[in-house]
């Protein structure tokens, strides 16, 4: 992964629920590709990098980051959902 704005999902069909859904789930198989093999910190530091500059492009939005928490957040203990949600309210505020 390049960027947020680089981004665009295989398939956008259906109605917007669900593609809201399929484009989250497509980003996050993404973000996983993209980091395999690196420690949790730099997979941290890329994230949040890439993040910050999507919302400073105005190319990701509160809801973006809301729906990948919510898919996120289940697949991780609690510590570590702590850290998520601190770090996806700190981009929001940017």
């Amino acid at each position: 992964m390049k960027d947020f704005k680089s981004y665009t999902p295989e398939n956008g069909k259906g109605n917007q629920g669900s593609t809201d859904f399929n484009n989250t789930a497509e980003f996050a198989k993404m973000i996983t590709r993209a980091m395999n093999g690196k420690s949790e910190g730099q997979l941290l530091q890329s994230i949040i990098a890439e993040a910050e500059r999507g919302k400073r492009e105005g190319t990701l939005t509160n809801a973006d980051l809301d729906n990948f928490y919510n898919m996120v957040s289940p697949m991780v203990d609690g510590f570590k959902r702590k850290k998520l949600k601190e770090v996806v309210t700190r981009l929001k505020n940017i």
